[in-house]
């Protein structure tokens, strides 16, 4: 008995001891939102008011000390977002993580960021006002650095803090620009298909004209191809910082307003994470005001608006990375042929460092198009060198001006100099402004090949005729400025003919298009109401129509009475994807089924890489349609070559089987929310138990689904269970007729720190379609609870 007492002591006292550490620990390394600091490098007082949501208003009285203001808060909120972040793109996260991450910083420590931004800093104008205020923010970003505590997350991985300097900014740009580009996830995936099945399949699954297409037929692995695409989408699949994957803006002019004045919306989609991806911020001086979200470690915002204009982005998925066969010359691999000669592979070393000490050198070739891919993924082995080409890489790049100039503008034609700096990534840039004026400007370097060349493929690095033949001035690029319909938009869609042609690219499908477009056109008297229902709006024009002309060969005597039944229900859903809904777990079941069963028997095992990219979307509302097909098939089954009918038949009945063992006999149990779900992972949260419950937010049951305007992006596979992993970054309605009431939200919270108030206060919100203010009257910022004042030091 005694002796349980003194154990009970011993244990009461360890707990007591733990909770005072832990208390102490808490008050060491929370956000500091009141009170008074001093600040190398600043003038003058700045005042920094934080709002209810945690966002800071930063009151300077002049731009260099809001830079050096704005760094210093965004460290002490997400240091750790931006130590990720900038370790992605320099090779260097298996320093903190180990050695399952050696794959991926050898991909990209080898594709060229490294030696283009060594050029790009070399180019940088040091008097011009955007590498000043990227210095001052950097100048914030280390003090805190060398003032403020650790983030948690550096105690748990063992991670020394640095301080960052300009390349830092560019490798978050980098792979920021390689995030938005699609072909290295596309172009080795039907490259394998080509070179497995042969052009017949290739061409009808893309309705491409191979006519002038330079065969390299002699050089055919499907083999290696197969490798490349799976291996590229592991690489991206394991990076733990969000992916940029699509989104929506559209901007109505005054004629079709109740106000008579400017509506501005924007949700660019991305994949979630915690912290999400943006940073708000709100710069006030005498001659300068924006309210704007940044990305980590980057001092000029990519969506803002002010007083006078509002901007935002959304992908423009252009093509801006081309795939090379090279041919090496007999016996000698440092060699390789081109149309003017032999000329020798340039080779760069690299070192990768490994938690515990580790150091991988490797060596990596680099062809007239750029780095030989088949040496930065492990075991790709056969008989030809893949280049990869691509334009972030080739071309001079600055976006960090780029980025000062579209936040830093005067009129609309200033924004458009901004665009026209653009090169990669391509963002479609949406403008409105207090003047009435409203504009689309597609941006990003375009170029022209040969007329019928198609782009999606491995094309000949020996030839000389797979070459860029032009590269195309800005005012060729997609836009439109006032147009006489009164408004702009984009979804990730396909741009009109640019210089003549249809532009390459990876577009999305039109069903967020078409939508937009059918609640814009023939209505008039838009308020800020109706942008809210629209932003938030989960009906998908397309799937009714796809359902309509799968089944338009299946008659009542096919189907019993259960699957008729659900039929029924099928053909008569209107397309919404809300969460009591039955019919998007129907649908999405039996897509599944109809896509497995009309691909995966000569497609094989580059259909799991083709179910994941948004390029099977299209195939699966072009498939649809065709009564005779080349897929239809079934080559696993022999004497027997079956119809659209058959696939179709077999589809619809395995999906009722499946949703009947998965969802039960009951079909008013088959609903959305059962099947659909949404959680924000934290790169600790993701090893579960204790510190899933600490560092995720969520799960949720999401309203919405893929490709609606409320879009929830998730794969389609075999376990009837979708796990949304990207979506609305942000939702911003901005109206001109009463800018100070301009609304928006994120998906969690403005802190990446856990013992901040503000790490996961709008989840709620987010997922419930509402919405929390963004302030800018001086009066109510002023009235903020929380004030911290930075000091001269």
């Amino acid at each position: 008995m005694i002796f349980s007492r003194k154990v009970l002591g011993l244990v009461a006292s360890f707990l007591i001891i733990m909770m005072i550490g832990s208390f102490f620990f808490y008050k060491k390394l929370k956000p500091i939102y009141n009170g008074k600091l001093n600040l190398t490098g600043i003038s003058d007082l700045v005042k920094v008011y934080f709002d209810d949501i945690g966002v800071p208003h930063i009151n300077a009285s002049n731009s260099i000390d809001a830079y050096i203001a704005l760094g210093y808060v965004h460290a002490q909120d997400r240091l750790w977002q931006m130590e990720l972040t900038r370790r992605v793109a320099a090779g260097r996260l298996a320093e903190i993580f180990g050695k399952d991450f050696v794959s991926v910083d050898k991909f990209f420590l080898g594709i060229g960021i490294e030696e283009r931004i060594a050029q790009n800093i070399e180019r940088v104008n040091q008097n011009s006002l955007s590498f000043k205020m990227a210095m001052a923010y950097l100048n914030g970003v280390n003090q805190f650095i060398e003032k403020g505590p650790k983030p948690i997350e550096f105690y748990m991985l063992g991670i020394d803090k640095e301080k960052y300097t300009l390349k830092d900014i560019y490798n978050v740009f980098a792979y920021m620009a390689f995030s938005f580009a699609l072909a290295h996830k596309t172009d080795p995936m039907l490259t394998a298909i080509k070179e497995k099945l042969g052009k017949n399949y290739l061409k009808e699954l893309v309705e491409a004209d191979y006519s002038n297409l330079t065969s390299i037929e002699n050089y055919s692995c499907a083999e290696s191809s197969i490798k490349i695409s799976k291996a590229i989408n592991t690489i991206i699949d394991r990076l733990p910082v969000a992916s940029f994957i699509g989104s929506n803006s559209w901007v109505i002019g005054k004629e079709k307003t109740k106000s008579g004045k400017v509506l501005f919306a924007n949700d660019p989609h991305i994949a979630y994470s915690q912290p999400s991806v943006w940073y708000q911020s709100h710069i006030k001086t005498p001659d300068y005001e924006m309210y704007g979200y940044n990305l980590a470690l980057t001092p000029f915002p990519l969506l803002g608006h002010n007083r006078n204009y509002a901007y935002g982005v959304t992908m423009f998925q252009n093509d801006d990375i081309d795939f090379y066969v090279e041919e090496n010359i007999e016996n000698d691999d440092m060699c390789y042929k081109t149309k003017n000669g032999i000329e020798k592979y340039k080779l760069i070393n690299k070192s990768i460092k490994v938690k515990g000490g580790q150091t991988i050198n490797y060596q990596v070739k680099f062809s007239q198009h750029g780095p030989i891919i088949n040496n930065l993924i492990d075991h790709i082995k056969g008989p030809r060198p893949i280049s990869m080409q691509w334009i972030y890489t080739k071309l001079d790049n600055d976006l960090l001006e780029a980025a000062y100039q579209l936040s830093h503008s005067n009129s609309i034609s200033q924004f458009k100099k901004g665009a026209a700096l653009l090169h990669s990534p391509g963002l479609n840039l949406m403008y409105g402004d207090v003047k009435d004026n409203i504009a689309w400007f597609g941006a990003g370097k375009l170029y022209k090949y040969r007329e019928g060349l198609y782009r999606k493929v491995f094309l000949n690095g020996l030839s000389g005729k797979d070459e860029i033949i032009e590269f195309l001035e800005f005012d060729k690029n997609p836009q439109a400025i006032n147009p006489e319909w009164g408004y702009v938009y984009s979804a990730n869609n396909q741009p009109d003919s640019i210089a003549g042609i249809l532009y390459p690219g990876y577009y999305l499908p039109e069903d967020r298009a078409k939508r937009i477009v059918d609640l814009l056109k023939d209505k008039s008297g838009f308020t800020k109401e109706d942008m809210i229902k629209m932003i938030c709006d989960i009906r998908s024009v397309t799937a009714p129509d796809i359902i309509d002309k799968m089944f338009s060969c299946i008659s009542s005597q096919d189907l019993s009475e259960k699957e008729l039944k659900v039929l029924h229900l099928l053909k008569a859903w209107n397309g919404d994807f809300g969460k009591n809904n039955i019919e998007p777990v129907i649908y999405n079941r039996v897509r599944y089924e109809f896509m497995k069963n009309t691909f995966k028997d000569e497609m094989k095992d580059v259909f799991y890489q083709f179910m994941n990219t948004p390029f099977e979307e299209k195939v699966l509302a072009n498939q649809v349609k065709k009564e005779e097909s080349i897929w239809w098939d079934d080559l696993n089954t022999k004497n027997k070559k079956e119809t659209k009918k058959d696939i179709v038949l077999i589809s619809f009945k395995k999906g009722v089987e499946f949703l009947e063992n998965q969802l039960g006999k009951n079909i008013e149990e088959w609903k959305w929310k059962r099947v659909a779900s949404v959680e924000h992972e934290h790169v600790i949260g993701k090893l579960g138990g204790i510190f899933r419950k600490i560092f995720n937010v969520g799960p949720y049951q999401p309203n919405g689904g893929d490709q609606v305007i409320n879009n929830k992006i998730y794969n389609i596979d075999s376990t009837g269970y979708y796990k949304v992993y990207a979506g609305p970054s942000t939702r911003r309605i901005i109206d001109f007729s009463n800018i100070e009431n301009s609304i928006s939200i994120i998906p969690t919270g403005q802190s990446g720190n856990i013992f901040s108030p503000y790490y996961r206060d709008q989840k709620e919100k987010y997922h419930n379609g509402l919405f929390v203010k963004m302030k800018l009257n001086q009066t109510e910022i002023e009235n903020s609870k929380n004030i911290l004042v930075f000091l001269p030091d």
